[in-house]
């Protein structure tokens, strides 16, 4: 295009491949058109949007024969008039670029007799919508379509009905969301398809089957695929995430290969027929070069190219659903109900009985709390694995990515912390009562256990709150356990953990055998009481930490990155000893002993269940007093106020006391 003397835009057609100018025949519609629709500069009256609109058209030269390729670039028009793309039967690429159109253009008039015909419709950022039939007609052969770094929003129904397409480029559509389900109906193919740098969230279910290389790297939101069964011709697959390649692994043949069905009758002859060196002439003087597309020569008929998917799974991501095994499947759903319910009647029961809150309740209450959140993350981990099963890999990245795997990972982490600290705690309260049975003043008190556990509780949720700030994370594995050692701040968290949960032991190992030790010698004066907890505590707590020892000692090669065991096997640790403390604790600790018991039906009796059975423990506990008061029985001046009011109670129906019952407290 050039200016004239008084500045009028004309448009210059370059000569012909014979060397004569087209003139202003009908052969040039396009060009006309657009000289129509491209005025001189404004004059006094005309709109302001007019001004300054330059055209630039572009003619390239083909075959020889014909111009075989037009371009609209730099076009500051809001609409292209349909007339604009007549009389173009023998271009084989169209492109339309850098314009400022507001509307998608009306190429069904293009009419294009040229096999695979290629419209490119590029970085026209104000087309917000693929409107339905917006190809229909414009080639009755094959076409591919590059429609890249436009502001397309979205594809809509019938889209791309009645076209033959060989290949479709959507890629750097970056606000393009929705693709409408029905959006290929009526269209044959594509064979590819590149949705690259898109933000759609699902591919249309209809229309899938043609394709055979699939693009969608940096396709952040689409976080799930239609069903593997939908890509029966897929051989080549660049996807975003690791785990979406799992749908199309350990496929049928057929499905990795629909082509491969047409030779099924072929095998024998395969297997019989020596491979020539001329094999792929001879096969592509038979078949079209599509058919072969998919085949590797060195074994010719007999051996179709698999398929190939990028990027691999990794070893953290294993292509398996969250429960690798089905008896962890069933495991995990008894061990979290255990742990649930048993903590929850736990803690119900020390908090709404009538006796004074202790020491060892107060402790007792924040290891049946920490247990009861181990509950819910095995809860949590069991429901998504029984939603996900056997399509995990659909649903990975928006469970690992999400808030439910943040929550999960927080819960285990703050849960298995808080527990290792109060029972070191516990560890430290017994060794101290039993050495200093006879120093009252030195007794640990609650005014000193709750800062102590307030301490445990910061220090736990300062653990578990630091992986949710990108110290570590929680999306590495299905299992949402921070296992990212990536970064040397990520490596230092792992095994500021692992060590803490190793000097603890330490302690606990050195307490109990202080009172093993103590317990053995006659002549320390520990009650009665306090020795059976010792002996009863330094079996369960052992017993705790032995289970842990598995986990503590693969995890801390791993912080090294010299794994010993592989994801799938460290869900047998994670089912059968990390949470198995969290289901048995309070059965260990509490449960089974004979003051919860008492504390459990006194508290049904209030609700009218079990009357007789409260009946025996209170007519129990009445004989006791009872016992103590006509042997003199003469207590501590600190007597907690549940018991004084029992001992009175006591006092009142007994007709043998004398008052010295009623000096006691």
């Amino acid at each position: 295009m050039k200016k004239d003397t008084v500045g009028k835009p004309t448009i210059t057609q370059l000569p012909t491949p014979g060397g004569h100018r087209t003139g202003n025949s009908e052969s040039t519609p396009l060009i006309k058109s657009l000289a129509t629709h491209c005025p001189p500069p404004p004059r006094t009256g005309q709109s302001a949007d007019a001004e300054d609109r330059t055209v630039r058209v572009k003619l390239q030269e083909g075959d020889g024969r014909w111009l075989r390729s037009r371009s609209l670039t730099y076009l500051p028009v809001k609409v292209i008039p349909p007339q604009a793309f007549r009389g173009l039967n023998e271009v084989m690429k169209m492109s339309i670029c850098n314009t400022g159109i507001q509307t998608f253009p009306d190429v069904t008039k293009i009419f294009s007799s040229e096999f695979n015909f290629i419209l490119e419709i590029c970085d026209n950022l104000y087309i917000t919508t693929i409107p339905g039939n917006a190809f229909q007609g414009m080639n009755n052969e094959s076409i591919t379509l590059k429609l890249y770094g436009n502001g397309f929003k979205e594809v809509q129904s019938h889209a791309f009905n009645g076209t033959t397409l060989i290949s479709l480029e959507l890629k750097e559509n970056v606000h393009l969301e929705k693709m409408h389900n029905e959006a290929f109906w009526g269209a044959s193919g594509p064979s590819v398809l590149d949705i690259s740098s898109t933000k759609l969230q699902a591919l249309p279910s209809y229309g899938l089957e043609s394709i055979q290389t699939l693009i969608a790297t940096s396709s952040y939101s689409l976080k799930k695929l239609p069903s593997r069964e939908k890509f029966t011709n897929l051989l080549d697959a660049t996807l975003t995430y690791p785990s979406h390649c799992c749908a199309f692994r350990n496929l049928p043949t057929k499905e990795q290969n629909f082509s491969f069905s047409i030779f099924e009758n072929f095998s024998k002859q395969c297997e019989s027929t020596a491979r020539k060196p001329n094999n792929e002439t001879l096969y592509s003087a038979i078949f079209a070069e599509s058919e072969l597309s998919g085949w590797d020569y060195d074994y010719g008929f007999c051996s179709p190219k698999t398929l190939r998917c990028a990027p691999e799974p990794d070893a953290f991501n294993p292509c398996e659903d969250i429960m690798g095994y089905d008896f962890l499947r069933v495991l995990i759903w008894l061990i979290n109900i255990l742990a649930i319910m048993g903590n929850l009647t736990v803690l119900l029961v020390l908090l709404t009985s009538h006796y004074k809150l202790t020491v060892p309740r107060f402790l007792m209450c924040n290891l049946s709390f920490a247990d009861f959140c181990m509950g819910l993350y095995l809860l949590l981990i069991a429901s998504v694995d029984s939603q996900t099963r056997g399509q995990y890999y659909n649903y990975a990245i928006d469970w690992q990515t999400g808030s439910g795997c943040s929550a999960a990972g927080f819960f285990t982490v703050f849960a298995s912390e808080l527990s290792v600290y109060t029972l070191t705690v516990i560890t430290l309260e017994r060794w101290h009562t039993i050495t200093y049975a006879v120093q009252l003043d030195q007794k640990l008190r609650l005014r000193h256990a709750i800062p102590i556990m307030l301490g445990g509780w910061l220090f736990s949720t300062l653990i578990a709150v630091l992986p949710l700030v990108g110290v570590s994370n929680y999306i590495k594995v299905s299992i949402c356990l921070p296992m990212d050692v990536e970064t040397t701040l990520s490596q230092v968290y792992v095994l500021t953990i692992l060590i803490f949960n190793v000097v603890a032991f330490i302690i606990i190992c050195a307490c109990y055998i202080k009172i093993y030790f103590a317990v053995q010698n006659p002549e320390l004066m520990a009650t009665n009481k306090d020795t059976k907890i010792a002996k009863k505590m330094a079996i369960l707590i052992f017993t705790d930490f032995t289970c842990m020892a598995p986990i503590s000692f693969f995890a801390i090669s791993a912080a090294f990155k010299v794994p010993l065991i592989t994801v799938t096997n460290s869900k047998v640790l994670l089912v059968l000893f990390y949470p198995i403390n969290s289901c048995a604790n309070p059965f260990l600790y509490a449960i089974f002993t004979k003051a919860f018991q008492r504390d459990f039906f006194l508290l049904l009796s209030k609700f009218g269940c079990c009357k007789h059975r409260a009946e025996l423990y209170r007519r129990k506990e009445f004989s006791a007093y009872n016992s103590k008061c006509k042997n003199g029985y003469t207590g501590s001046n600190k007597a907690s106020q549940s018991t004084l009011k029992l001992s009175t109670l006591h006092c009142q129906y007994s007709a043998v006391l004398d008052k010295t019952c009623y000096k006691m407290y």
